[in-house]
């Protein structure tokens, strides 16, 4: 069970208490090459079966390029287990194009489309263009605006060194919206934590989307997950690093366990 994030118009959000939980997976599924290490023989229609039956949770990106219909959303809810979620990525009109400012119509569009998920929708992460400067104004309309979409676990990925100053931090930490610590050679990574949920996405340390994470490099980040899971916080991690994303997410999956004790998903097979 996740936790949800609840709002009202002109109130701060509160959060119900349950347990902590974390969630590694990928971002995205529909890769070929990953026939090699997961998929084998299996048709392409099962593809989203095997991984959610592998991982916690998976990161939609297909969201942020184009309008998935409701009877997508729908038909991967039925064909993912139960306690598995999703993380939905933001549509990029509203980051890239409109870049926050007056996107009511199309976060609301968004949320009507993904409803159909159910409770299986845990987050959403909303990826900022890395030429995008900090604009306080156009985040407190972004932030107002997200209250139309309450009970989900928001994050912002910024991805330009401008924003990471203590007014961005003080209006996340109100609107308890995370900041989304993303690690990638092509920009710089904020840990800062203002939320009771951290949202993670490793998109390779030294080679965007190629390169694979060491052994001690992930298991920095499972100490980093179990601190924050003792603060009573759910974990996000997505690894953004295509061919070693699998094993990535696996490894780090196995050394969190090693204390949480947070049960591992057996893959199917046939």
């Amino acid at each position: 069970m996740h936790r949800r994030c609840h709002a009202r118009a002109g109130a701060r959000r509160a959060s119900v208490v349950s347990v902590a939980r974390a969630y590694i997976g990928t971002s995205g599924w529909n890769y070929p090459s990953w026939r090699e290490h997961l998929y084998g023989n299996m048709p392409v229609k099962r593809w989203l079966e095997v991984a959610s039956r592998t991982f916690d949770a998976i990161e939609i990106n297909g969201s942020f390029y184009g309008q998935i219909e409701p009877a997508t959303y729908e038909r991967w809810k039925r064909e993912t287990p139960d306690g598995f979620r999703f993380a939905l990525k933001g549509h990029r009109f509203v980051t890239h194009y409109k870049r926050l400012r007056d996107c009511t119509e199309s976060v609301v569009r968004l949320r009507d489309q993904a409803s159909a998920l159910g409770e299986k929708l845990a987050a959403v992460v909303w990826q900022l263009p890395s030429t995008f400067t900090v604009d306080l104004a156009r985040l407190d309309d972004f932030l107002r605006t997200l209250e139309v979409w309450p009970h989900v676990h928001h994050a912002i990925e910024w991805r330009h060194r401008s924003w990471f100053v203590p007014e961005v931090a003080a209006r996340m930490r109100e609107a308890r919206v995370a900041v989304c610590m993303a690690d990638a050679p092509a920009f710089p990574m904020w840990r800062e934590v203002t939320s009771d949920c951290v949202y993670v996405r490793l998109h390779g340390h030294t080679r965007m989307y190629a390169s694979s994470y060491s052994l001690p490099h992930l298991r920095r980040w499972a100490a980093d997950t179990r601190q924050w899971l003792r603060e009573g916080r759910d974990v996000h991690i997505y690894f953004d690093n295509d061919d070693h994303a699998v094993d990535n997410a696996l490894t780090l999956r196995r050394e969190v366990m090693k204390t949480t004790g947070q049960r591992q998903r057996a893959p199917i097979s046939g």
